[in-house]
């Protein structure tokens, strides 16, 4: 995606619903490349196209998230990737945040292999060239398009990797949190075979609960989010000798 694409889903993010002719108006194009622009992105699942409009995809489908604050998600991505060097071998989770990771990896380092139980990032960075990819087996969730189940950890235990990142759906007095039972065991199982478990997420996810304990604070090497959060919550991780970068 080009730049434009990006500013067109920030748009249709903060406005839930936008018409093709303001849309035009404000990033200074023909409504004909506008539609274009949409489809594109209508295609990939980012938005939804309706009689004139542009609108947001109100479901839980990992493509649909990518477009909520995917500018400020781009940056975590973009300031993550930085930790990741030429031919090496990481874990990848499912999420947007590193969705939008593993397409940086593909896009901007050389040789280096993913070992993921996203169907979604599999499938996000498959045209890529130099995309070097490793799918764990399991139960496959269809909305998530992510693998669960007992076959993810007996496939994890095949590896042993530097680097584990993974998004949250929230915190607590504990660490991190999921919204679902299934997924949290298979980060568990994900971040058992790794050196480092690092999470990607946004700043608002700081004031936010999940359903079930994901990983506890100790298990958790390093933060990426943007410089939103806030200093209360810095603070606390910090004193929990967890590294945090803003971005």
């Amino acid at each position: 995606m080009n730049v434009r694409h990006t500013k067109i889903l920030n748009l249709v993010s903060e406005r839930k619903k936008i018409t093709v002719g303001e849309l035009s108006e404000i990033l200074h194009v023909s409504e004909v490349t506008m539609r274009k622009d949409l489809s594109l992105l209508e295609k990939n699942n980012l938005l939804r196209r309706s009689h004139g409009f542009a609108a947001m995809i109100e479901t839980d489908d990992v493509g649909s998230r990518l477009a909520f604050n995917y500018e400020t998600k781009k940056n975590i991505a973009q300031k993550a990737v930085e930790i990741i060097e030429d031919g090496e071998t990481i874990m990848i989770e499912s999420g947007s945040c590193c969705a939008l990771l593993a397409d940086e990896i593909v896009s901007n380092r050389r040789d280096v292999t993913i070992i993921t139980n996203s169907v979604f990032i599999a499938s996000f960075i498959r045209k890529k060239i130099g995309a070097h990819l490793i799918l764990l087996g399991g139960d496959f969730q269809n909305e998530a398009q992510v693998m669960v189940g007992p076959l993810v950890k007996k496939c994890a235990e095949n590896f042993f990797v530097d680097k584990f990142f993974c998004g949250t759906d929230g915190f607590n007095d504990v660490g991190a949190m999921s919204g679902d039972l299934m997924r949290a065991e298979a980060v568990k199982n994900m971040a058992e075979v790794s050196n480092r478990t690092i999470i990607l997420t946004e700043s608002k996810k700081f004031s936010q609960l999940g359903v079930v304990n994901l990983l506890p604070y100790e298990k958790i090497s390093a933060i990426y989010t943007d410089k939103k959060i806030e200093y209360s919550a810095l603070q606390n991780l910090q004193s929990k000798n967890i590294q945090v970068v803003t971005c």
